[in-house]
């Protein structure tokens, strides 16, 4: 067998190796107290942190340098996308979400308690609201990518340009999104990251939407050449969908089965996204 192709799988496979045995120590702790938010969030952290760990071990150990995992920012007109994708498709999905009565807008006691914490309770609720959009947007963005690049670092800083030496686009997409989903289903099926449908279908929701998402993630990581591409794509997507649209939807009985990333609507409009960015693939080189 090739020799660069042994070096290749050797280095997936200590990558894995290291993530996964690295992570189980936030899954025991995560699962010990049944709460993502447990430690103030310092277990969940630790969590998302375990990717880049491995990716500076396996580093180290096959005498690479850690300066090679894609740190340069590239052109910026990729890192504009990554920001703006996921708030786009975010967008879609709770717009039908609200246009079809599957969820309310908007949740009046969400919306006041960040009016008392603002000290703007004379404000009207669509002025709170779009504010709080404003803020979040950007300063927001600082606190979410600082847990997201922990995992990037790892799936599309190592992870996807191994896989990629040895497979083609779509591979590469696949294996890395099964790899990701694999990877949150502990704390999905034992602790309360899910939205309180029943576990098969949050999973099955959450699997079909990270897989579909790695088509998006690699397809830019391989064009941008950057890691940091990947690092705003995940931070987009938490924050938009975990700290505005879904704590301001009103649940109107079944929201829960639509809504969020256990629901179905974002991995419908994830799929189609996966499909477009799928339809672009000739445009990515041979090469990461």
């Amino acid at each position: 067998m090739n020799q660069p192709v042994n070096q290749t799988r050797k280095a997936i496979f200590l990558f894995l190796f290291f993530t996964f045995a690295i992570s189980s120590i936030f899954y025991a702790e995560i699962i010990h107290t049944g709460k993502v938010g447990s430690a103030k969030g310092l277990f969940v952290t630790g969590l998302m942190w375990s990717p880049a760990l491995s990716a500076f071990i396996t580093s180290l150990l096959l005498k690479r340098k850690i300066s090679d995992l894609a740190w340069k920012w590239g052109n910026p007109t990729y890192q504009l996308w990554s920001y703006l994708t996921p708030l786009l498709y975010t967008t879609l999905a709770y717009l039908i979400i609200w246009l079809t009565g599957w969820g309310g807008f908007y949740n009046k006691e969400f919306v006041k308690q960040i009016a008392e914490s603002f000290g703007a309770e004379h404000l009207p609720g669509p002025v709170v609201i779009l504010l709080y959009f404003i803020l979040y947007s950007f300063f927001g963005m600082v606190r979410s990518m600082a847990t997201a690049t922990g995992e990037e670092i790892g799936w599309r800083g190592f992870l996807v340009p191994e896989l990629y030496k040895i497979t083609g686009y779509t591979q590469t997409s696949l294996i890395t999104g099964f790899i990701w989903a694999l990877w949150h289903v502990p704390i999905l099926l034992f602790a309360d990251y899910n939205s309180g449908t029943p576990a098969w279908y949050g999973l099955s929701c959450f699997a079909v939407m990270v897989i579909s998402s790695s088509f998006i993630f690699t397809w830019f990581r391989l064009k941008s050449g950057s890691l940091w591409t990947g690092v705003l794509l995940h931070a987009s997507h938490n924050l938009f969908i975990q700290t505005f649209f879904t704590p301001l939807t009103v649940d109107t009985g079944k929201t829960k089965y639509f809504y969020d990333e256990f629901g179905v609507v974002l991995p419908v409009i994830t799929s189609l996204l996966a499909i477009y960015f799928w339809s672009r693939r000739g445009e990515l080189k041979s090469d990461s």
